[in-house]
């Protein structure tokens, strides 16, 4: 007979509802107490169980949110090698041992000390093992067992938002999918129904309705007018344990808005429209405004108005204004109350954007009829024309009249009209006109060929009110009459060779004629007949408007004669006849036997275009004079000298001298010391300047305080104030300079005038043994002495 040594593994099974009915004394378990043993021997694992159970061996529940004061009770392990003596002891490790789960060493009972939640952990996995308690060593092999959480009902359903926003259009069929709502549930949706959903709708109804199990919303309700009501609020319901009573629910909120579609056509709210027009309102000036009425919003009530028949159809225009979505009617032509005053029009407002599927609601479209009254107002003068020309003739004597303009008051009164001209646009004040009848005529002489055109503006205005006036331009030509010979068309100066042969062509002339011919101007040519028979030259006329002059013998001498002077007289062929007579300079002149001209008396024909010899020598000139100017004026400007400051020798101000040496500048208090001047003590000849690097680093000896000596400053201040009150002194800036020794010097005087004063005598006499040069001196002082014993 074999031996198996067994690890028993007791646990407890039940229905889970029972845990909450039949709490243990001394261990709490969802179960009741059935007893399963579990073999487990070394090499084999063995599940001895009931015929009817198919529990397996390695598995323990628990129920999850546990509530009871003692721990929870799982099961317990146990070893056939235990014989109740203490001698071993049951080790637990695994997901949450020693914290979760504690196990008795002793018996092998397993506790779960804290509520456990199966949403945060549904299974934790353990391993157990029985060990001597005195050597440590295991008896049963490891085993590894399961505990997994049972699900109870403690989540209400979640939707995935607080509240929904959905929208579809209005009059949509019933059915029409609007929005769909998903609601989760963190229980176990393996066990039980605690995660079963079921939607329901709390709010809402007749309008909407939902799918229970898909939480699908729809449409439950018939052809919905945004227009009536355009938000809903609908509630939904989300319930747990399959909708069955004592489930947990949640709910959301589901916003759904209606959007617009054309199913309302324009409308005016009255039929008939009257408005009131000036018959001065300016072209595309607005009439008044028109407005159907569209229930729609946006592109569903945007409205295209049009004029569709009428006796104003050509008169009057309308637009949209696309803000407003008003007709807005305009002035296409002028209006005229004394034509016309009253117009009838047929408007029509139609929608622009239709939708085919609510044709059947009826034409989106409406009309109305717009009666225009225009008003009358005072009209300034119309003129018969918008412009008036006129010809007049130039030699038509003054105030001869040229021609007559004409306007009369448009209004039922018939104002009286006076004429005037813009003397902005008649500045000489050649035209004038009468301004009773309008007639315009000339006020002085007319020239074509000075203006050929005159364009002035006539104003006529209304007697009774000169406000109300309009301007009228007129065009005015000047007919040309021949009033004007012709003449040369240049200047002409020719020669003739000394040895010219007869009938020799020396120069062609030809004419022009400032007045304008209509058939082209037809010149004739001829000498004077006193020249004709005696001139040494004769002229041909050529028929096309020109002449060559011709010589009439052999050979001239310009020593005889040097220059003729040839008159031809030129004919137009105009009524009245104008002729001129010219005179054409002809000099003789020496030509090679090619009839080059050599030379010739007259200077301006050999350098007609050069200057003369005098005029290039006074340009020559005055090129020189003003060259030695200049050459002049840089020599002074360079010998020039700066005026002296002094310039009376009576002047005896000291003189500054610039030794080119650049102070310290404010801050330089040791460039110069004051306190030379009152006492010689005071130099300090070792003392650093700021302005300039010093030349040793030595520190300077400190000397003794100066005495306080007020004598240099009483006299400086004294001088001071002479040169500030006196009147004569010069206003630019100047220095003075005073050398004051000042009294009580240290190195007391030199003077010998006070060395006799002294008690003691001075023997003079070492002075004749300094030589020759000194023998005078010696003499003198020696002398002194003398006089003074005697």
């Amino acid at each position: 007979m074999r031996t198996y040594h067994c690890f028993w593994l007791l646990f407890w099974a039940g229905q889970p509802h029972q845990s909450f009915l039949t709490p243990l004394s001394r261990r709490t378990s969802g179960f009741p107490e059935k007893e399963n043993v579990l073999v487990l021997s070394g090499n084999s694992r063995q599940d001895l169980h009931r015929s009817k159970r198919s529990w397996m061996w390695n598995q323990f529940f628990l129920l999850e949110e546990y509530t009871g004061t003692d721990y929870q009770y799982v099961g317990k392990l146990h070893s056939d090698q235990d014989k109740g003596d203490g001698s071993l002891k049951y080790i637990l490790s695994g997901d949450g041992a020693g914290d979760l789960f504690i196990i008795n060493e002793n018996t092998g009972d397993i506790q779960a000390t804290k509520r456990l939640d199966r949403e945060e952990k549904p299974v934790y996995i353990l391993r157990a093992q029985a060990v001597n308690r005195r050597t440590g060593r295991p008896v049963e092999p490891e085993s590894e067992f399961i505990i997994k959480i049972h699900d109870i009902n403690d989540n209400e359903p979640m939707f995935t938002k607080d509240v929904y926003n959905a929208s579809i259009p209005e009059m949509s069929d019933v059915g029409t999918f609007v929005v769909q709502v998903t609601a989760t549930d963190a229980d176990d949706p393996t066990y039980g129904n605690s995660a079963k959903v079921v939607y329901s709708i709390l709010q809402g109804q007749p309008y909407f309705s939902v799918e229970s199990e898909t939480g699908i919303i729809k449409t439950a309700l018939l052809n919905m007018d945004r227009e009536n009501r355009e938000q809903y609020q609908v509630v939904i319901q989300a319930k747990d344990m399959g909708g069955q009573m004592g489930g947990l629910s949640g709910t959301t909120t589901v916003n759904i808005t209606l959007t617009d579609v054309n199913d309302n056509p324009p409308r005016f709210p009255q039929s008939t429209y009257q408005f009131r027009a000036p018959e001065s309102t300016p072209l595309d000036s607005p009439v008044g405004r028109i407005k159907a009425n569209d229930a729609d919003v946006d592109e569903n009530a945007e409205i295209e108005y049009s004029i569709t028949e009428g006796d104003g159809y050509d008169m009057f225009g309308i637009i949209t204004d696309k803000d407003t979505q008003e007709g807005i009617i305009t002035v296409k032509k002028a209006l005229d109350f004394e034509n016309k005053n009253l117009y009838i029009l047929k408007v029509e407002a139609t929608n622009t954007h239709v939708d085919p599927r609510f044709l059947y609601l009826g034409p989106f479209k409406d009309s109305a009829t717009v009666r225009i009254q225009v008003e009358d107002v005072d009209e300034p003068p119309m003129f018969s024309r918008p412009a008036y020309i006129m010809e007049v003739k130039e030699d038509v004597p003054v105030n001869s009249v040229i021609g007559t303009v004409t306007a009369q008051d448009p209004d039922a009164a018939k104002n009286p009209v006076k004429y005037s001209v813009d003397r902005h646009t008649d500045m000489d004040r050649v035209f004038n006109i009468n301004s009773g009848n309008g007639s315009i005529f000339t006020s002085k002489p007319l020239d074509r060929e000075t203006l050929l055109w005159h364009n002035i503006t006539v104003i006529a205005a209304e007697i009774n009110n000169p406000k109300q006036s309009s301007r009228v331009p007129v065009f005015i030509k000047v007919l040309d009459v021949n009033d004007n010979a012709p003449e040369f068309a240049m200047f002409y100066e020719t020669f003739v060779c000394e040895n010219a042969k007869a009938e020799q062509l020396i120069q062609t002339l030809s004419a022009v004629d400032k007045d304008d011919s209509y058939n082209g101007h037809q010149f004739s040519f001829s000498l004077v007949p006193e020249a004709a028979s005696s001139s040494n030259f004769t002229l041909q006329d050529n028929r096309d408007n020109t002449a060559g002059i011709f010589t009439r013998r052999t050979r001239y001498n310009r020593h005889e004669t040097s220059t003729y002077f040839l008159p031809v007289v030129i004919s137009d062929n105009d009524y009245p006849i104008q002729s001129s007579t010219e005179t054409v300079t002809i000099r003789v002149c020496a030509c090679d036997h090619r009839g080059k001209m050599l030379s010739c008396n007259a200077e301006a024909l050999i350098h007609p275009t050069g200057l003369s010899t005098g005029a290039l020598i006074a340009i020559l000139l005055c090129i020189i004079i003003l060259l030695v100017t200049v050459v002049l004026f840089a020599a002074l400007r360079r010998q020039r000298k700066k005026e002296p400051l002094i310039i009376s020798k009576e002047d005896i101000r000291d003189n500054i001298v610039s030794y080119n040496d650049e102070g310290g500048g404010e801050e330089d208090t040791q460039a110069f010391d004051i306190g030379t001047l009152r006492n010689p003590e005071a130099i300090d000849d070792n003392k650093l300047r700021r302005d300039i690097v010093p030349e040793t680093l030595f520190m300077p000896r400190r000397t003794a305080t100066a005495r306080d000596n007020t004598d240099v400053r009483d006299f400086i201040n004294q001088r001071l104030k002479e040169n500030d009150t006196d009147p004569t002194a010069p206003p630019y800036d100047s220095l003075a300079t005073y050398a004051y020794e000042g009294n009580g010097s240290v190195a007391e005087s030199l003077s010998s005038l006070e060395s006799v004063t002294t008690d003691g005598d001075q023997d003079y006499d070492y002075l004749s043994d300094w030589g020759p040069r000194f023998k005078k001196l010696a003499d003198m002082y020696g002398s002194m002495d003398s006089d003074k014993d005697s």
